[in-house]
């Protein structure tokens, strides 16, 4: 994974702070913060406003980043696939927006553990470009949400138990989910099934 420390000049405007690492596609930005090791020991100062502020931003960043990726892949069913991701995301934004504002707890998200078959771990990112396959398409949104799940775990982490930590490793295990869909999705269309069996 290539990961290239970008000035806010060029980072997209999105209220990120200047010097945070982002990962950059071919001119697409995928929009998920990763964090300096320096920064995840400061962050369990943070109070729950800033680190909800960080997982919407994120969240928004994550649909916009799925909603540029549809511009740029000519497949329907890739583009359907992308578009579902994003609505996905603007309902993880829309949960954690209602959240801060006290409309219900962190327990309102169900807890199914999805299966982690680590296509996206062991497998090389493709390069985003116009007309690319859908299986590649799959691939790129499964690195997208396994970097999101470790957004969420590594927050996690840092928290003790209680009621922060509980919807930030439910939110891991709904980026966890995306990520099991769109691997089955890339081991459907990289191998598909023969005649043969």
């Amino acid at each position: 994974m290539a990961v290239s420390r970008e000035s806010s000049a060029d980072a997209p405007a999105t209220g990120n702070p200047q010097g945070v690492v982002h990962e950059k596609f071919g001119g697409l930005w995928d929009g998920f913060l990763l964090f300096e090791a320096e920064e995840v020991k400061h962050m369990d100062n943070k109070n729950l406003d800033s680190i909800l502020d960080r997982a919407i931003s994120n969240e928004v960043e994550a649909h916009r980043f799925y909603m540029d990726l549809i511009e740029r892949v000519e497949d329907r069913e890739a583009k359907d696939t992308l578009l579902f991701l994003a609505r996905e995301e603007e309902k993880h934004r829309e949960y954690l927006t209602r959240y801060r504002n006290g409309l219900f707890t962190a327990d309102t998200l169900g807890l199914d553990r999805p299966i982690n078959d680590e296509i996206a771990e062991y497998l090389d990112k493709p390069d985003i470009q116009k007309d690319m396959t859908s299986k590649d398409i799959y691939l790129v949104a499964a690195n997208r949400e396994l970097n999101s799940y470790h957004f969420y775990l590594r927050l996690a982490e840092i928290h003790p138990a209680g009621e922060v930590k509980e919807l930030l490793t439910r939110m891991a295990t709904e980026e966890l989910k995306h990520k099991e869909k769109m691997e089955y999705l890339y081991a459907n269309t990289a191998f598909p099934q023969t005649a043969g069996g």
